[in-house]
């Protein structure tokens, strides 16, 4: 609806923008930790697996303006049983065993929530690989918030660790 020239929102609640960095060491080299990164399966298990949710849908075509797809359904038990999530991103930088930055949103069935810029960093290290993950995000409308996102980024930095083992 329009008012003298200025846009009226539907919705009241203001997107959120939030920015945060995950940081982790790894004695692992970044040629093997960011192996992690692009191999399908390997990433399918520490990104995409999970014990309450079942994975529908993993792709990723890992190459400069490639794609990466995942969506899941949450299980009976979990907050929110049959819903859907969907996380596309698109690769707009690659720099092997140094850098990759994806542009990702999700949605929450048939509404999305939130868009991110998600840039890691793979540092070499005298004990292995220093790895910088930044996440610049914005949260609309029925998003979980920044505190979740980290939390579930933190929670994949784990898992990536064990991967690593």
């Amino acid at each position: 609806m329009h008012t003298q020239g200025v846009i009226q929102p539907i919705e009241t609640q203001p997107v959120v923008h939030s920015t945060f960095v995950v940081e982790r060491d790894y004695p692992k080299s970044p040629k093997i930790v960011f192996a992690a990164f692009i191999d399908p399966p390997r990433m399918r298990r520490w990104f995409a697996e999970g014990p309450h949710h079942e994975v529908e849908e993993f792709n990723v075509d890992f190459r400069l303006g490639g794609t990466q797809r995942l969506r899941y359904r949450f299980k009976e038990g979990t907050p929110i049983p049959g819903m859907t999530i969907i996380n596309e991103g698109h690769f707009h930088e690659i720099v092997p065993d140094r850098r990759i930055v994806i542009a990702q949103t999700m949605d929450l069935g048939e509404k999305r929530i939130s868009a991110a810029l998600v840039t890691v960093e793979f540092v070499q290290t005298a004990q292995g690989t220093h790895l910088i993950c930044t996440h610049q995000g914005a949260f609309f409308e029925g998003a979980d918030g920044p505190q979740m996102r980290e939390g579930g980024w933190n929670s994949l930095m784990d898992k990536l660790a064990k991967e690593l083992d």
